[in-house]
């Protein structure tokens, strides 16, 4: 009994015996007085009892210190759910805030991830990339580095300083069989730093500082300086070379910097593509590959006529996006002041349902074909005082360009298209002996009547790529140039290099994106020349099967 009731109880006394009834229980209980002693039965029912009573209030107390700890480690539980949410909840507002992936500025849109003709700069990019990139402050480095094999039928030996350091296309002096190393077959190694920092809102500052280099040397590409490592080497005994707009200057691939809007479009300034340098990256099934294009190796085509002119120094570029649409100009600046050696492009295209269309004009002022110096050339102390980087035999030329380009995409394939007319007359302002040309290099021989007549070059490709899986691309192309007889005699043998000529090749080359920065690719180019194209040449024709890996930053 826990309690009793002392004021509302009922009482009932008889004698000395004291009833006394439990309103609650009805239970009657006989009371004693004082002078009463307690019976042995009733004191150990009283010690019973007070056991009772503590054992029930310690097992109380330990329930209650159970509940405790229980509800001590559902919160400790709750704290910890709820703080990888708050975790999670600020890795989704930095992505939320990060500006999207910033694109180049480019005039037409690349075959691979790069985009159409202008950057689209947003944003100022986070501190630092979530994307993998190495990026901060807004200011990325990159790079890639392309090393494989490949035999040659007919080819010529290892450079250690032209760009792509195999003649992988067929050359005059393509004389014997080569299999050994085969550097930026599929593009070029390089490394560079862009960056892209917002001004005011939809106003950025942008820039681009890049260089290419060979890994089997770690030298800096250097095509003219290719050429004089084979000035006076009679033809069967020369070592790869190649005329180049990559010409061992420290930022031989672009070194620029300008504005950029996503209304109204970007403009830079410095050494950076010409727009026909663009629309080859952008619509050559194999991205200008130098190992399985021709268009990629040559760069005549992306330069107008000389592939010099692939890259303009001291030039203005512009590009903007308006819906579908997309227009660019470049203009490069004489050096001299005095409107020698400029050039223009202009550029207009759109998108619509997949299909992608381009067409490019330019025109360029006192472009140079660079060659080695004749066997038996003597130059003479003034020369050599002024060779600068070195020095070259070079033919000038006014040239006038149109390129038209084309690119279909449905489901996993991709078709491409491109066609350009080139046209080479004399130039109107020659240029001397000893004129300083592109790389500091200088002109120990010069021709500025190489062209009679208008030479008229065609260009033509085509080519398919399919993407058998997320990963795997086959690529296959084929590519055909054609030049008219501009000589001061019509043939069309392969007597002069002035008469009709032609040249052929096809290639095919499968790419697997093994891992997130590495690809491993295999392929092969047949090429080969006729008529005109191919007076002087040593060999007609070679097939340059090449495997090689890639790493991209």
């Amino acid at each position: 009994m826990s309690k009793f009731d002392c004021e509302d109880g009922r009482k009932a006394r008889s004698g000395d015996q004291e009833t006394i009834y439990d309103r609650e229980t009805t239970v009657a209980f006989p009371a004693t007085t004082g002078l009463h002693r307690k019976p042995p039965w009733k004191k150990a029912l009283i010690s019973l009892s007070a056991t009772a009573v503590f054992g029930i209030a310690t097992a109380a107390h330990a329930d209650e210190l159970s509940d405790i700890k229980t509800q001590s480690e559902q919160i400790r539980e709750q704290n910890q759910v709820l703080a990888k949410q708050v975790v999670e909840l600020e890795k989704r507002l930095h992505k939320l805030e990060a500006p999207p992936a910033k694109q180049p500025a480019v005039a037409a849109r690349p075959a691979n991830p790069p985009a159409p003709v202008a950057s689209n700069y947003n944003k100022a990019p986070s501190i630092v990339a979530d994307d993998g990139s190495l990026t901060w402050h807004g200011i990325t480095l990159y790079g890639a580095i392309d090393m494989g094999l490949a035999y040659q039928t007919h080819g010529t030996p290892l450079s250690n300083s032209a760009g792509f350091g195999l003649g992988y296309l067929i050359s005059k002096n393509s004389n014997k069989p080569y299999f050994g190393a085969a550097p930026n077959a599929e593009s070029s190694s390089n490394i560079g730093l862009k960056g892209n920092e917002e001004l005011f809102p939809g106003l950025s500052a942008v820039f681009n500082l890049q260089t290419s280099f060979l890994p089997t040397s770690g030298r800096l590409a250097d095509g003219l300086g290719s050429i004089v490592q084979n000035n006076g080497v009679p033809l069967a005994s020369q070592t790869t070379f190649a005329d180049s707009s990559k010409d061992g200057q420290a930022l031989n691939t672009a070194a620029y910097g300008g504005l950029s809007s996503p209304v109204y479009g970007t403009l830079t300034y410095g050494r950076q593509n010409a727009l026909t340098l663009d629309g080859v990256i952008a619509y050559d099934p194999m991205g200008a590959s130098g190992a399985f294009s021709v268009v990629g190796f040559q760069g005549a085509t992306a330069g107008g006529g000389d592939t010099e002119n692939a890259r303009l120094d001291n030039s203005l570029k512009y590009t903007v996006n308006l819906g579908p649409f997309r227009a660019a100009a470049a203009a490069q600046l004489s050096p001299n002041g005095d409107g020698s050696r400029n050039i223009v492009q202009g550029q207009v295209g759109l998108d619509y349902s997949g299909l992608s269309l381009d067409a490019i004009v330019g025109h360029v002022k006192d472009a140079i074909s660079a060659a080695p110096l004749a066997v038996g050339f003597v130059p003479s102390a003034t020369q050599l005082a002024q060779a600068g980087s070195g020095l070259v035999a070079g033919t000038v030329s006014d040239n006038t360009s149109l390129m038209l380009l084309a690119r279909y995409g449905i489901g996993p394939v991709k078709l491409y298209g491109g066609y350009e007319n080139i046209r080479y007359v004399n130039p109107t302002v020659p240029l001397p002996v000893g004129s300083t040309i592109i790389g500091g290099y200088t002109l120990g021989t010069v021709s500025n009547i190489g062209f009679p007549n208008a030479r008229d070059l065609q260009v033509f490709w085509t080519g398919a790529k399919y993407a058998v899986r997320s990963d795997v691309d086959l690529i296959t192309a084929y590519y055909h140039e054609q030049q008219n007889s501009f000589g001061v005699v019509g043939c069309s043998n392969a007597s002069l290099a002035t008469c009709s000529g032609q040249l052929n090749a096809v290639s095919f080359m499968v790419d697997y994106r093994f891992a997130k920065r590495f690809d491993a690719y295999a392929g092969a180019m047949y090429s080969q020349v006729s008529n005109g194209l191919a007076s002087g040449f040593l060999n007609r024709s070679t097939i340059d099967p090449t495997v090689g890996m890639r790493f991209q930053f």
